[in-house]
């Protein structure tokens, strides 16, 4: 079963539109779209704006498993608010259960922005002063 990152580039190559056009609309480098295609993973945000590019809708080449383990399909994801701490000493924790597979999807997408915003970090500093 292809990862995510094949499936994105097996539809980027399918569309007849270059990479280049891709990495320039997106302002990414041509090497990090080709990290991206390794990714098992792939942030929702970014595969949506891919599509957007290509006019491709990605929701229905991700396998069910994938959209309930990834932040793909955004809809199926519940974050919990958190609660200010003013108000949590009305809350006590067998009053609060929440289930493991929750704190897992919650950490995955947290994960999964932090790697996407130290790329977009790195290819800020790339522009600006250029490579050493």
């Amino acid at each position: 079963m292809p990862h995510q990152g094949e499936i994105l580039q097996e539809a980027i190559k399918n569309s007849g539109i270059s990479i280049t056009r891709i990495v320039e609309e997106l302002g990414i480098t041509r090497p990090t779209i080709y990290r991206k295609f390794k990714d098992e993973t792939l942030d929702y945000a970014f595969v949506k704006r891919i599509g957007e590019i290509i006019s491709h809708d990605f929701s229905n080449d991700f396998t069910s498993l994938q959209q309930t383990t990834l932040p793909f399909v955004s809809s199926s994801h519940h974050i919990t608010p958190v609660t200010p701490v003013a108000q949590r000493a009305h809350v006590t924790h067998s009053s609060v259960s929440f289930p493991e597979q929750d704190y897992a999807k919650q950490l995955m997408a947290l994960q999964t922005k932090y790697i996407a915003l130290l790329e977009s970090y790195n290819e800020l500093l790339m522009k600006v002063y250029g490579p050493r």
